[in-house]
């Protein structure tokens, strides 16, 4: 081995200490253990290899110390990411003059970061500290005297500052891109007008307060990416630069626009969740390379300017929703198109819904809820080869479901169809149902809208998650007080929701072949029969709710078969007979079946006369504090609140119900106890928290 010059054995399930002494490698360039099991302390022969030039560590659970170095290398590449490793950074670390790259992210260093001492690091082009602990004000203008430094992260240092008084001489002229996100920074950096290279810039997510002055953003015209998002901005005088793509000012409290125009370079405009009043500017009609616009979750008014319909062959992700825009929707998809999602709901839109729709044959998500649209059912939609979701519900909806007996497919890939609360009449058409093929199939072999936008935006895939973010799909379980919202990963849940309409006749059969469904919601409609045993075959089903209709007849023991269903709502019919027992049918209160006069046996006090009835379970399911379930609870609350998979509203789910079981049950099916990902995380019960939240987050990628 004495000749040997790269060592890589990364990504393997290397476990244990590194050895403490090692003889030999004088010739080894490149050590790589990366991505391994590996424990403990980082010994100190690593960097005094006499030739190395990149050591490569991260991705193990090392947890230190960093032994002190005697005798430092000619290192130029450095990188214990990802690992364990604690305490503060050991001084003779910064004998290492010839570094280039040091990175030290994702640990858990702490204590303050020395200034002068990172200042003896003459040839860094890249520092990342970022995801520790460390605490302190970075003193710039010591730190501007790394002249090499291209790139800078300091994010999710929740306690690191820098100082505010040393920004007049400072000057970081090769500096391309700085991440200062999650930290504690109060106010906008002066310092970063002599950064004339700077191209990518992230302060989101601070305490930045009032406004960013023009003079405070001038000169920045190779900026192509700035995120100040999560801030309590309130003004911006002046776009930075003539070249941005990427603008990120959501969740701030921004109440007007620059007058000055928007960089006609602009990709990705985000705004939302502000206070901005007004109409849309004008320029925003300039912006004929916008891929993602989103100014949603503000008190913006007037119409939605047509030229957003015009230009929609380069936008593909439109989000309005939430605001008070009124008037038409206008035209999308005249010409060729890459719309992918529009959402237009909770706003105070009216007329009729444009037929150029129909043009937009990329389009995946159409969420127009919660408006006063008036027309008929869009059949015409179901030329949309990819439609996944369909959200139409409280408007004023008319007319039968006409759904055309051709031989071409008709919304195949619908997942999600929310017609509720309009005035929808007529049979259901068998058709409609038939043609539902991706609820007939495990949604899983499905790519979700954010795994497409992940693989395709490459470096900018947080600007993806971010957007997927603010697109939510609210769903009421009616008469069972729990209001979810859904985010993000759309497609990895699935429902028909048809409720307060007035639809008549029998319940299609035809609907037990949706095996893949979650949910199902046909109440408050004027149905008759009896419900189809056919719905015994909703394997996946975790919410029925066929209350208020005209239903009559027994409730099909097959229903006992849906092994996922949590929450169960038969009230306000005409049923009679027993009650059956089994699995989850034990599980339900009286509430399930009011109004039922001819209904008999658990959990009603009436008893049945025909003897038949099985005998009541002895007690209801009851959770231990101490069973996989409560762990799992707990765990997919700590997954959520990372934005990994959904988001509820919580506060009101445990005031109103404790914990919703349909959901905790859902997450329990899908995460069957030891098994392996795909992608080599493990899924279980016996593993870490830590695992686990890994493997809720690479759960959307598989």
């Amino acid at each position: 081995l004495k000749q040997l010059t790269d060592l890589v054995l990364s990504n393997n399930s290397l476990e244990g200490f590194l050895p403490t002494h090692v003889r030999g490698f004088q010739d080894l360039k490149v050590l790589c253990l990366s991505n391994n099991l590996l424990t403990g302390a980082i010994p100190s022969w690593p960097f005094t290899l006499p030739s190395l030039e990149e050591l490569d560590l991260s991705g193990n659970r090392l947890s230190g110390p960093i032994n002190q170095i005697q005798k430092p290398n000619s290192v130029q590449k450095v990188d214990l990411g990802y690992n364990e490793i604690h305490g503060e950074i050991p001084s003779s670390f910064f004998d290492l003059v010839n570094l280039t790259e040091l990175d030290l992210s994702s640990n858990n260093f702490n204590g303050v970061i020395n200034s002068v001492m990172f200042s003896k690091l003459e040839n860094l082009l890249t520092l990342d500290l970022s995801s520790n602990s460390f605490s302190g004000v970075i003193k710039l203008d010591v730190l501007s005297k790394l002249k090499e430094l291209t790139e800078l992260n300091l994010s999710n240092n929740t306690l690191l500052s820098w100082s505010s008084d040393s920004g007049s001489n400072t000057t970081f002229q090769e500096l391309d891109t700085l991440y200062f996100s999650s930290c504690n920074v109060r106010q906008f950096p002066n310092f970063l007008r002599s950064a004339k290279n700077l191209r990518i810039l992230d302060l989101s997510n601070n305490s930045i307060q009032g406004s960013v002055f023009k003079w405070e953003s001038e000169g920045w015209e190779q900026l192509i990416v700035l995120n100040l998002s999560y801030n309590s901005l309130t003004g911006l005088e002046h776009f930075p630069g003539k070249n941005l793509k990427f603008l990120d000012l959501r969740s701030n409290l921004l109440h007007n626009l620059p007058l000055t125009p928007l960089p006609p370079s602009l990709q990705g405009f985000w705004i939302s969740n502000n206070n901005l009043t007004g109409k849309i500017p004008p320029s925003i009609c300039n912006l004929t390379s916008l891929d993602v616009l989103d100014m949603s979750r503000n008190y913006l008014g007037g119409v939605i300017p047509a030229c957003l319909g015009n230009f929609s062959h380069e936008i593909s992700n439109i989000n309005l929703q939430m605001n008070k825009f009124r008037g038409k929707i206008p035209d999308f998809c005249v010409d060729d198109n890459a719309l992918v999602n529009l959402a237009l709901n909770d706003n105070q839109l009216e007329g009729l819904l444009p037929r150029s729709l129909s043009n937009c044959t990329s389009l995946k998500f159409l969420n127009l809820a919660n408006n006063k649209l008036s027309d008929t059912f869009p059949h015409w939609l179901r030329v949309l080869p990819d439609l996944q979701v369909l959200i139409l519900r409280f408007n004023n909806f008319q007319g039968p479901l006409s759904i055309s007996n051709d031989t071409k497919p008709s919304f195949s890939s619908l997942q999600i169809a929310d017609l509720s609360q309009n005035k929808f009449t007529g049979l259901l058409p068998t058709t409609f149902f038939q043609n539902l093929d991706a609820l007939k199939h495990a949604i899983s072999r499905h790519k979700s809208m954010f795994q497409e936008a992940w693989e395709n935006l490459g470096l900018y895939q947080h600007l993806a998650l971010d957007y997927y973010g603010q697109i939510s799909l609210n769903v009421t379980m009616k008469g069972s007080d729990i209001k979810l919202e859904y985010k993000r990963s759309l497609p990895i849940f699935s429902g028909i929701d048809f409720s307060s309409n007035k639809f008549y006749g029998k319940i299609p059969d035809v609907i037990g072949e949706l095996h893949a469904i979650h949910m199902l919601n046909l109440s408050h409609n004027n149905f008759i029969g009896h419900i189809p045993p056919s719905l015994g075959n909703l394997v996946e089903l975790e919410s029925l709710d066929l209350s208020s209709n005209k239903l009559s007849g027994r409730i099909p023991s097959q229903l006992t078969n849906l092994t996922f269903l949590a929450v169960l709502n038969f009230s306000d019919n005409n049923l009679v007979g027993p009650i059956p027992h089994g699995n989850q049918f034990d599980t339900f209160e009286n509430d399930s079946y009011h109004g039922n006069l001819g209904l008999c046996g658990f959990p009603l006090t009436k008893q049945c006369d025909n003897g038949d009835e099985p005998k009541p379970p002895a007690s209801k399911f009851k959770e231990d504090e101490g069973s996989p379930i409560s762990f799992l609870w707990q765990l997919v609350m700590m997954g959520y609140g990372c934005g990994a998979v959904l988001g509820l509203s919580t506060g009101y789910i445990m005031f109103t119900t404790g914990r919703p079981w349909w959901f905790v049950r859902m997450v329990e099916r899908d995460w069957k106890p030891n098994v392996t990902s795909a992608s080599g995380f493990k899924i279980g019960f016996k593993v870490s928290l830590e695992d686990n939240l890994h493997c809720l987050f690479n759960s959307i990628m598989l």
